[in-house]
């Protein structure tokens, strides 16, 4: 009878224990549940990469354009060479510090740290590069008509000058 004693005593004391101190033991419980449920695996933290470094890329870009380009009328697959008078540069953030009656000026880059060992640099604004030629090879490139759809198609995308776009006829 010792064992029915014992065993009565524990029911006792939890549904007691249970009444008093309701909200902690579901605490503990959910605690218990949240251990117990698998996590979304090891994942390598990563540092975001910035796409800014890629946003201009100049074959991606004549290759779109001739995309394009190839679809005006009588221009017929039309390939495009562009030229550019720098690459692109970014302008980073920097912090100006005076010194007083001196006027002595230190300039330092911001830059950011991201935990581990990581650090970037805060760009302020990125200049893509200045087009400073284009030549266009196509079939088509005989027809006047086609020649003035296709300089104007340019210049609209590049902001270059008419005099500045080159079009010879392809095979």
């Amino acid at each position: 009878m010792k064992g029915k004693e014992i065993l009565d005593h524990l029911v006792h004391w939890s549904r007691v224990s249970w009444q008093r101190y309701r909200l902690v033991w579901l605490v503990i419980l959910m605690g218990m549940v949240l251990l117990i449920l698998p996590t979304g695996g090891e994942k390598e933290d990563q540092p975001k990469q910035e796409t800014t470094q890629s946003a201009f890329d100049l074959e991606e870009t004549e290759i779109r354009l001739s995309q394009a380009l190839s679809k005006i009328r009588g221009a017929g697959e039309v390939t495009v060479v562009l030229t550019v008078a720098n690459g692109p540069r970014q302008i980073l953030a920097q912090d100006m510090d005076r010194k007083g009656e001196e006027g002595e000026e230190k300039t330092e880059t911001v830059v950011l740290s991201r935990g581990s060992g990581s650090q970037e640099t805060v760009t302020v604004q990125e200049v893509y590069p200045r087009y400073q030629g284009a030549l266009l090879v196509c079939a088509g490139g005989d027809d006047p008509t086609v020649r003035l759809q296709l300089t104007q198609a340019v210049s609209a995308l590049t902001g270059l000058g008419a005099d500045k776009i080159s079009i010879s006829k392809g095979k």
